[in-house]
């Protein structure tokens, strides 16, 4: 485990024998209730595909203050929602619980009104847990967050504003009582009119391969990384608050990029490019520096790590997913075998459930209502971009361009991808008889999974199972 700056061999011995008197009486150093419970400080973006950040391999844009942060922290290079869209993954990082658990398998929609969330569990360990910003999940008796003023909290604003001064003074209220904080940016979530894109030479931006080149695309691109710009800002102007209130040693930093952005094959969707989410972790003294881990981790994972780096303790079978502290502490370098995703379309569109299931290699993804053509209406019409009828009207006159449109509307049964060599997940292996057995074996796993969740599959896309959750909800 990472001990922080070097130590004189008096200190050292000192430290080395209070750690090991806690871990007699307790038998782990972070269950002592003498340690100071450390801050937490959580930094959500707002539909950025991970791996338009630099820190992923983006060449687009620069950041930063991410790139600083992250020489300061560990870089998770496998982390991932399990829905990609906004509620039910915030559901996700808030309760520990996949979408089944809560109820929460669409958009807009009420979770189940048992629910525990972060407010709860760390408000047991003596917590302030406090949000400003986006907050997109309900009823406020499952997520009774304190409300933090100074950021825009409508994602569809045409400005994001803020001002850095309510959070300093929720960081400085109380230096005995820890706090855990949320700041949910609403950048780059769609209209995209927050940054200024005029310095990109369209020309030059390099289109992920997933796209259909078209100018309308282009222009819609240049503005969607000109807001990464301004969350590169943002990043930096919250973690030098954090600094001024005093709390920077003594606060664990979470930033996340969320699910990916509103273009095809992203957001609403079970690929690479829409589960796959950024994800960086700051606790001076226990993270070391300038470090990156491919142990795969879910949204679920992150609030048992949290109450366990608190010095609570998770029960079994309250989350779904657990806790990887030990691999923020070097004592591990794996976590997940398999994570999981789903989606249901409605109320973004017809109904289309999808479920997947991923190893560190290989994604398997089953599309359970053949008959029907994906439509969401976000992408195709009730939309603040303007690519989407670009990309029809090449379709008619470009075969990638109608490849890339008939993938997005129209899928097979099973789409198998390696997703190591193959990123944007373009050349399905599901028909190849030389991954039989990995389909066989992501098959199986993906089946238990729904067992397990008690996932009805098809049936639960549908307006009645929308509306019995929202119902169920609100009594």
């Amino acid at each position: 485990m990472y001990k922080g700056p070097k130590q004189t061999r008096r200190s050292f011995l000192k430290a080395a024998s209070l750690a090991a008197i806690a871990g007699c009486i307790t038998g782990s150093v972070f269950a002592s209730k003498s340690r100071k419970k450390p801050n937490i400080l959580i930094i959500l973006a707002d539909d950025a595909t991970y791996n338009d950040l630099p820190l992923y391999g983006g060449t687009n844009v620069t950041m930063p203050r991410l790139k600083q942060f992250a020489s300061e922290g560990k870089t998770f290079n496998r982390a991932y929602v399990s829905m990609s869209m906004c509620q039910p993954c915030r559901t996700e990082l808030y309760t520990g619980l996949y979408p089944m658990r809560t109820q929460t398998c669409w958009n807009h929609c009420s979770t189940l009104p048992e629910t525990k969330s972060v407010c709860h569990y760390l408000s047991d360990l003596g917590y302030r847990v406090g949000l400003t910003g986006k907050l997109h999940v309900t009823p406020r008796r499952c997520f009774p967050f304190d409300k933090v003023e100074g950021f825009e909290t409508n994602c569809v604003a045409p400005t994001a504003d803020y001002d850095c001064s309510g959070i300093q003074r929720y960081m400085e209220t109380d230096k005995i009582q820890p706090f855990c904080l949320v700041v949910g940016l609403v950048v780059p979530h769609v209209l995209w009119t927050v940054g200024d894109s005029s310095h990109f030479n369209l020309k030059e931006l390099k289109l992920p391969p997933n796209f259909v080149d078209t100018p309308e695309t282009r222009r819609d691109f240049a503005a969607y990384l000109a807001e990464i710009e301004v969350l590169d800002k943002k990043i930096g102007d919250i973690l030098d608050t954090l600094k001024k209130s005093g709390c920077a040693e003594d606060t664990i930093v979470i930033f996340s990029s969320e699910q990916g952005s509103q273009f095809p094959g992203c957001k609403w969707t079970n690929y690479e490019c829409g589960v796959h989410t950024g994800f960086v972790v700051r606790w001076p003294g226990y993270v070391k520096p300038s470090t990156r881990t491919d142990a795969m981790i879910q949204y679920a994972d992150v609030l048992p790590t949290l109450i366990e780096a608190a010095s609570g303790t998770v029960k079994p079978n309250q989350h779904d997913g657990t806790s990887f502290l030990d691999v923020l502490l070097d004592k591990k370098d794996t976590h997940r075998q398999y994570v999981y995703a789903m989606h249901n379309n409605l109320p973004e569109g017809s109904p289309y459930p999808i479920r997947s299931v991923r190893d560190e290699r290989y994604r398997y993804i089953r599309n359970l209502l053949l008959e029907k053509l994906h439509i969401q209406k976000y992408i195709m019409g009730k939309s603040h971009t303007h690519y989407w009828q670009s990309w029809m009207l090449a379709a008619g006159e470009n075969e990638n361009a109608y490849k890339l449109v008939s993938r997005y509307m129209k899928r097979p049964a099973e789409e198998l991808y390696d997703s190591r060599q193959d990123p944007y997940e373009l050349n399905n292996l599901a028909d190849n008889e030389q991954y039989a057995d990995v389909k066989k074996r992501l098959s199986e796993e993906l089946d238990r999974w729904m067992k397990e969740q008690k996932d009805p599959g098809p049936a639960l896309d549908t307006l009645e199972k929308l509306n019995q959750s929202n119902h169920s909800a609100k009594n």
